[in-house]
């Protein structure tokens, strides 16, 4: 892994692949963690080699919710979600086994509260490993992707219904991590796809729901937005696609574009103001 991200560490500023927050987050075989001083200490070794490339590094904040098995949570035996609605098509078990996604447990209340203590506490490891920033998954039909979307997140709390309840959750991770101490807001990004469609992803109110949710985002000033904006992911097909420049409309700080993306598709967004 250090030589991976040392060949890697002079594109600027470094994103990790997405890592795990905790045993519930869990699901990926050979997927790394964040979630004890061991893990602190080997992804330290990696924060090294790109300092010492002059280069900046962030650790992607992960959590599959409802696209993880239970084998890989022995300590409740159950996967998670904003409802009891299963993703279409398989995982893998723990051993690589391809099975029928499982019907999720919604998660409570109280679990969502140990949830975000559990993202701080990923983030205060980060900090100890020397992490320049953290990014928040909140894409790709992951946890938080679950309770943004409509079509997986049927709630009637304060969790669920407007598309402020929804992006309550994500808007709660990053506060808490702000009042930790652990990372200011400046050195947080967050990354959505509103066009995916991996993972089972697609709402019928897509297009302005996550317009709102990059704008109540906006209001806590962040790092950057990270939107997987190209169509190379799989696209739902519930047009009409949520472009960057749509998302500047909204959302005041730096925007990086990402997936399906020619370097001369990519250079022109950047001439043209698109993203940055």
């Amino acid at each position: 892994m250090v030589d991976y991200y040392s060949q890697r560490a002079t594109a600027g500023l470094v994103l990790t692949e997405a890592t795990s927050i905790s045993e519930a987050a869990h699901g990926w075989r050979n997927a790394p963690l964040i979630c004890t001083p061991e893990h602190a200490q080997g992804w330290k070794k990696v924060v090294n080699c790109v300092h010492e490339k002059d280069s900046v590094i962030f650790l992607q904040l992960w959590h599959l919710g409802r696209q993880a098995h239970s084998s890989f949570h022995p300590s409740t035996n159950k996967t998670f979600s904003a409802s009891d609605i299963p993703m279409a098509g398989h995982v893998k078990t723990i051993e690589g086994v391809n099975v029928d996604a499982e019907v999720p447990s919604p998660m409570t209340v109280e679990e969502i509260k140990q949830t975000v203590q559990d993202y701080v506490a990923a983030a205060q490891l980060c900090k100890e490993a020397g992490f320049d920033g953290v990014e928040i998954h909140a894409a790709n039909g992951y946890l938080l992707d679950q309770f943004l979307q409509s079509s997986s997140n049927v709630r009637t709390d304060e969790y669920g219904g407007s598309v402020e309840n929804r992006a309550r959750f994500l808007l709660e991770v990053f506060d808490a991590i702000v009042e930790s101490g652990s990372y200011p807001a400046d050195r947080i990004g967050f990354r959505i796809s509103p066009n995916g469609a991996f993972g089972g992803r697609g709402s019928e109110d897509y297009f302005d729901a996550f317009l709102e949710v990059a704008r109540l985002m906006n209001t806590r000033k962040p790092a950057y937005l990270h939107i997987m904006d190209g169509l190379g992911f799989g696209y739902h097909e519930m047009s009409p696609v949520v472009t960057t420049m749509d998302m500047k409309k909204v959302f005041d700080g730096p925007i990086i574009a990402n997936v399906g993306l020619t370097k001369d598709m990519a250079e022109g967004m950047i001439r043209s103001g698109a993203t940055d």
